[in-house]
């Protein structure tokens, strides 16, 4: 079992910021479109396909790596589970040996990582592919830069309360207000990120906006520890199920 921080259990006030728009439960549907339309902005590629990443990159890997390691210093064993991986799941390689299984979960995964005889890879668009994964089936879900990408976030986050193991723990990372002027700033006029990522996003979280979506979700408030990460830039929750 995953050691358990007494302050999983405090709860997570929204702050006092401005209330912002929560994204809308009910996602836009192929019933809206035409024939041969494609619903703006499903993703065609995995983040890290393709292109190498760069130094903005690497860095808020290595910082969102460090946070999930902070809480679950101890991996030995686990079911694991990365959505939105990544191509070449630079979270997961770090901790294959330890693991149990490794599920992988993104549009595109590389071939070296899907012949590794500990992982399981799912290719396909989230939120919907989530439903094939069984329930209670992962020791720890790793959620990092992905929910902003969504269509449909709530969806996805009931899943993963679905899937998670009753003593297991999910790790959420999420951009926020503030790192939405950092992010543009960086990929639109220095060139120092991806814009294609950035021109993907569907929403930012701050607290406030991102610990109502985890209640909605199912995760109760005394499980949900939820605070401001990589300088304010990010968002990241620690969620456990129960009661």
């Amino acid at each position: 079992m995953l050691p358990r921080s007494t302050q999983i259990a405090d709860i997570c006030s929204p702050s006092d910021e401005r209330r912002r728009t929560l994204p809308r439960e009910v996602p836009v549907t192929g019933d809206s479109l035409g024939a041969g339309e494609m619903m703006p902005g499903i993703r065609e590629g995995a983040f890290g396909q393709g292109r190498a990443p760069t130094v903005v990159d690497r860095f808020g890997v290595w910082l969102s790596q460090r946070q999930i390691r902070r809480w679950a210093p101890n991996l030995e064993g686990k079911r694991i589970g990365d959505f939105g991986c990544g191509y070449h799941a630079a979270f997961a390689r770090t901790a294959l040996d330890a693991a149990a299984s490794m599920l992988l979960v993104d549009v595109a995964i590389s071939e070296a990582l899907k012949a590794h005889p500990k992982v399981h890879a799912i290719e396909g668009i989230l939120p919907d592919v989530l439903a094939s994964v069984p329930r209670a089936s992962l020791d720890v879900v790793v959620c990092v830069s992905v929910l902003e990408h969504l269509w449909d976030p709530l969806t996805a986050l009931r899943e993963f309360q679905r899937i998670v193991a009753p003593s297991g723990v999910c790790f959420f990372n999420v951009p926020s207000w503030r790192g939405k002027a950092f992010l543009e700033y960086s990929a639109f006029r220095l060139g120092s990120s991806p814009a294609e990522e950035m021109n993907d996003h569907k929403m930012y979280y701050d607290v406030r906006d991102l610990w109502p979506l985890l209640v909605r979700a199912g995760f109760r408030p005394r499980n949900i520890r939820c605070f401001r990460h990589k300088f304010g830039l990010n968002t990241f929750a620690v969620c456990r199920p129960g009661n």
